[in-house]
Parts: C-alpha cells; sequence; structure tokens
C-alpha cells in the first residue's frame, strides 16, 4: 500500500487527499495544530489529519506541499528533517516566492539536502479545486526535470476524473501557474467595470503575449504554455467565478481595497504575491510589459482601475 502525505489544510489539499484516498492510497494530511486536526477528522473523510508532521510524513511514497507560495520555505524546513531519498517530493502550489522570485520547486530545492533534490515534481493545470472534488473530470501536468520521476508520479494519481501528463519543462509548468493568476486579476477588473467579453478578450489576449515573453526569459519553452498547465489554466482562472484572482480584480473595481478584500477571503490570491515577485525580476529582463505593469499599480500604487484599464490605448502602446 502506498502512502502519500499532503502538507497544508487548505481547499485544494483536501482535495487532492480525497482524489488520492479514492485511488487506493493510503493518506495523512498535516495540519498547523490540534484543533485542525481534529476539525478535518470530525467529517469522517478517507483519510486522516494530524498536526504532527513526523507522524504525518512516516512512511510516505509522496509528499505533495499544497500551501501559499510564502509559507512553502517555511513548511518545507518543518518537513525536511522527517523526508528520506526513496520519497517523492511535490510542489502543488503556484506562485513566486516575493523576497527571492524563486520558483516553488527551487525553494524546495533551497531546503533539501542533495539527496531529496532529483525527486522534486510541480504540479500544476486547469484545477478548481471545487470542481475536482465534485468528482468533475481535469487534467494536469506533472513536471520534473527527471522525467522518470514525473512518471512514477503520475502513476500514482492519475485517475479516470483526474488525468496527469508528464513534462520535463517544469520552469514553463511552474510558471504557466503562477503568471496565469495576475492576468485573472485584470480579467477580473474588466468583468468588475462592465467592460464586456469583448474587451475582456482582448486583453487576456495581449496579457498572454507578455506572460509568454517573460516565461521564455526565465527558461521556459514556449509550447508550454500552449498546453494545460499554461493555456488551459490560464483560461479556467480568467473566465471562472471559482477563481480567487478573478474575484480579486472584480472586487477592486467595485471600488473595495485590496486589504478589505483580502481580509474577506479564507483563502490567498496568488497572483497578488506573484505580481509583487515578477514587478521585483522585471530590471534584470529589459522586456516591455505594460499591462502587467498596470495591475501592480492598481494592487500596490492605488492607481484606480477605471484609470488603469478603462482606456486600452494606454495598455497597448509599442505593441
Amino acid at each position: 500500500m502506498f502512502k502519500a502525505t499532503i502538507i497544508g489544510n487548505t481547499s485544494w489539499g483536501n482535495t487532492l487527499a480525497s482524489l488520492l484516498a479514492k485511488n487506493g492510497l493510503t493518506v495523512n494530511l498535516w495540519a498547523r495544530n490540534p484543533p485542525e486536526a481534529r476539525k478535518v477528522n470530525e467529517r469522517d473523510l478517507c483519510y486522516y489529519a494530524t498536526s504532527d508532521i513526523k507522524e504525518a510524513l512516516y512512511g510516505a511514497t509522496l509528499v505533495l506541499w499544497v500551501v501559499p507560495s510564502q509559507s512553502l520555505r517555511r513548511n518545507v524546513f518543518l518537513a525536511s528533517k522527517y523526508l528520506d531519498p526513496s520519497m517523492l517530493l511535490i510542489s502543488a502550489a503556484k506562485g513566486l516566492e516575493i523576497d527571492s522570485g524563486m520558483r516553488m520547486s527551487q525553494v524546495m530545492v533551497d531546503e533539501f539536502s542533495p539527496a531529496l533534490k532529483k525527486h522534486v515534481c510541480a504540479l500544476s493545470g486547469p484545477n478548481l479545486a471545487k470542481e475536482v472534488a465534485q468528482g468533475l473530470p481535469a487534467a494536469a501536468m506533472i513536471a520534473s526535470e527527471n522525467i522518470a520521476i514525473a512518471e512514477r508520479v503520475r502513476d500514482l494519481i492519475n485517475s479516470p476524473k483526474f488525468l496527469l501528463y508528464t513534462t520535463s519543462d517544469i520552469i514553463g509548468v511552474e510558471l504557466g501557474g503562477a503568471l496565469k493568476n495576475i492576468v485573472a486579476l485584470g480579467a477580473g477588473m474588466i468583468d468588475g467595470l462592465g467592460l464586456g467579453d469583448n474587451a475582456k478578450a482582448v486583453f487576456v489576449t495581449w496579457s498572454w503575449d507578455e506572460v509568454i515573453s517573460l516565461g521564455t526569459a526565465l527558461g521556459a519553452k514556449i509550447e508550454t504554455f500552449y498546453g494545460l498547465a499554461g493555456l488551459g489554466d490560464f483560461v479556467a482562472t480568467c473566465v471562472s467565478n471559482l477563481s480567487r484572482n478573478h474575484h480579486v480584480g472584480f472586487e477592486l473595481a467595485r471600488g473595495h481595497s485590496l486589504e478589505e478584500i483580502t481580509n474577506s477571503m479564507s483563502q490567498v490570491a496568488e497572483g497578488i504575491h506573484t505580481t509583487k515577485a515578477i514587478h521585483k525580476l522585471m530590471p534584470e529582463l529589459n522586456l516591455k510589459t505594460p499591462i502587467i505593469n498596470c495591475i501592480y499599480k492598481v494592487l500596490f500604487e492605488n492607481l484606480p482601475v477605471k484609470e488603469a484599464l478603462a482606456d486600452f490605448s494606454k495598455l497597448t502602446i509599442n505593441r
């Protein structure tokens, strides 16, 4: 019997825990404290929650970190002394670390011993947690520089309703999952302003050009951005009312402050942090990204949404 450990009592963490348990794996979910663990176990689920990280990780075949991007390093550090080289180590977080600009797999490698680094993977795709939890069909990419490792993970997670495909382009998979959240913020703003679907189609098309330019400048393969972890995830996040990033953009356009919106949410909208991380990286890349720059100004420089997005000509100079 294979065992999986989920690090993170998040909506996506619980969804993956349920999916893996239904695949026949023994699943432990690590929660931050005993009350959180008890609350999960009171739901009488097909997996077990514990606040003891050593207990959660004991005997694990798969370990998945399903936590907000800015807390990943701390959670990897807490787990690291209980890991061994037989384990498959997977990031299911979509973001960039603000201080370092690192992708999630880079953060993991930065904290791991050399013996663990070759087993690092990233899971990403158009995976709205609520739909997957309902048993609706979905698919995702599992990426590792070592394709054999990605294939091992695929074989353990793959199911008729959750199909996994493999790639060695871990850079592209992670950047696709992170950068599309910035665009989703803007798509939400377009909807919040009531500018219509035609305007949103123009906006997301031009925004995706910027994402591809950024991704390839950072070492990703261009074809990855036209696959599940790129265009697929991008479409789901920009059009769905289940998208947290779209929600943030929508509410900003309706006049609410960023602090007010985030304080009202139980989950993190990763696009906010990713926008800040990319803004810090931009001077090194020498790229023109007027739309992403505009979203940054709305989030962090108090630029009114109407002023930022209502006049498309401001976003299309030098296109």
